[in-house]
């Protein structure tokens, strides 16, 4: 077990078995020479990639769990309409762990997207669903798990830009206030040259 648990964040449709969004991880800092430590990207190429996606499509179709052990790994996997959402974590990584960070996928995807989630619906908002996965795991380090925090993050600007924005008047009789102003600030600065 170690910070870099997860592997992979996957969001694959059942329907065409294509590929909505899939993330793999690495640790950004690792070992020179060395492929099994802990956070290291089980599947660089994307021919390899793809292959397991393959397999585990076919191997969790039919499952009623929602973990399973493939490649030595292991997957926690949730079905959302027409697409399944899979975490993947080295094989001694907590499957407990790793199932809150599905779930908090899957509540988070439902809270962004109004309980719509199809693959026409992630694939009109893959904005939203990309910045999801970003604030839930970072390089494989699981950051938050609330869903509620997590789409609150993604839906709302921050909050310092909107005190700023609020007192901007943006009518044609207020930009043309900002183009005097500025006219007359160029030509005092131009003067005290």
């Amino acid at each position: 077990m170690s910070l870099f648990s997860v592997n992979a964040v996957l969001i694959l449709s059942t329907d065409d078995r294509s590929r909505i969004l899939t993330k793999y991880y690495s640790a950004p800092h690792a070992p020179t020479g060395s492929m099994n430590h802990p956070g290291a990207n089980p599947y660089p190429t994307v021919k390899e990639q793809k292959a397991f996606e393959k397999g585990l499509l076919e191997k969790t179709n039919k499952q009623t769990s929602d973990v399973i052990l493939y490649d030595g790994r292991v997957v926690v996997f949730k079905m959302e309409g027409d697409v399944m959402l899979y975490v993947v974590g080295g094989g001694d990584e907590n499957e407990i762990m790793l199932f809150g960070v599905v779930l908090a996928l899957r509540d988070t995807l439902a809270i962004l997207l109004k309980n719509s989630t199809d693959k026409r619906t992630l694939i009109e908002n893959y904005d939203l669903v990309s910045l999801a996965v970003d604030e839930i795991i970072d390089d494989g380090i699981i950051l938050e798990t609330d869903p509620v925090v997590i789409s609150s993050r993604v839906s709302k600007p921050p909050t310092q830009d909107i005190t700023s924005v609020k007192n901007i008047d943006l009518s044609e009789q207020g930009l043309m206030n900002a183009w005097e102003f500025g006219k007359l600030k160029l030509a005092e600065r131009m003067r005290q040259l």
